[in-house]
């Protein structure tokens, strides 16, 4: 692999082609958030928390930190006014799901961050894909999935997958940013076993149900 040169908040970095800005970055110990991102991972780009601004050939352009491969020459900016406003609203958007999550309460620190300026929506899950993609890349057991599309997506895990996969492994759980995920399996836990049927009659409480 070539060696590529480029500039990050000043300074000169020394990085391999096919580096992303963020590897490049942590070569010198410089942060840029993440929390969709994961070493074992092909990078996802889905919380968008480490937008950076990428100059390259004079053109200058908000990209995924994790996602954008280095350049040489490339100048790259990673806490400027602007990139700190674009974060404060991502940190804002996220807390409307999981405004008591440790990561999230730590960045909207850093930012400055009003927890409570979008309308509350409890789904606990900031659908950084963090557990599906573990599940499916490393583990390649693909026991949770994802459900519906826009903002009704949400993540599930499939029981009959989880019934025979998830009880001994559970290394998903510790990757969760706002510790959801934990309650969405022991939800799935408890609607895994099968309620038995009494004789003669019919578990289902449904009216006119098997003519009940």
């Amino acid at each position: 692999m070539s060696e590529i040169v480029l500039q990050i908040d000043g300074k000169e970095v020394k990085a391999q082609e096919g580096m992303t800005i963020v590897e490049a970055a942590n070569t010198v110990g410089i942060h840029i958030p993440t929390l969709c991102h994961h070493e074992k991972l092909e990078p996802y780009g889905a919380c968008r928390i480490c937008t950076v601004e990428a100059e390259s050939n004079g053109r200058k352009t908000l990209v995924a930190g994790c996602l954008y491969p280095v350049e040489n020459g490339m100048v790259v900016q990673t806490s400027t006014e602007k990139l700190y406003a674009i974060r404060k609203v991502l940190v804002e958007q996220m807390m409307a799901h999981a405004p008591d999550a440790p990561q999230l309460i730590e960045l909207a620190k850093e930012y400055g961050a009003d927890k409570d300026r979008f309308d509350k929506d409890p789904s606990f899950c900031i659908l950084c894909g963090l557990c599906v993609r573990y599940c499916a890349e490393v583990k390649q057991k693909h026991a949770i999935g994802y459900m519906d599309r826009g903002p009704r997506r949400e993540i599930s895990f499939i029981p009959e997958v989880a019934a025979k996969e998830c009880w001994d492994c559970k290394e998903c759980f510790p990757l969760c940013p706002t510790s959801a995920l934990q309650a969405a399996y022991v939800l799935t836990e408890a609607l895994l076993p099968a309620q038995p049927e009494e004789e003669g009659g019919c578990s289902c409480s449904a009216s006119g149900c098997c003519g009940g």
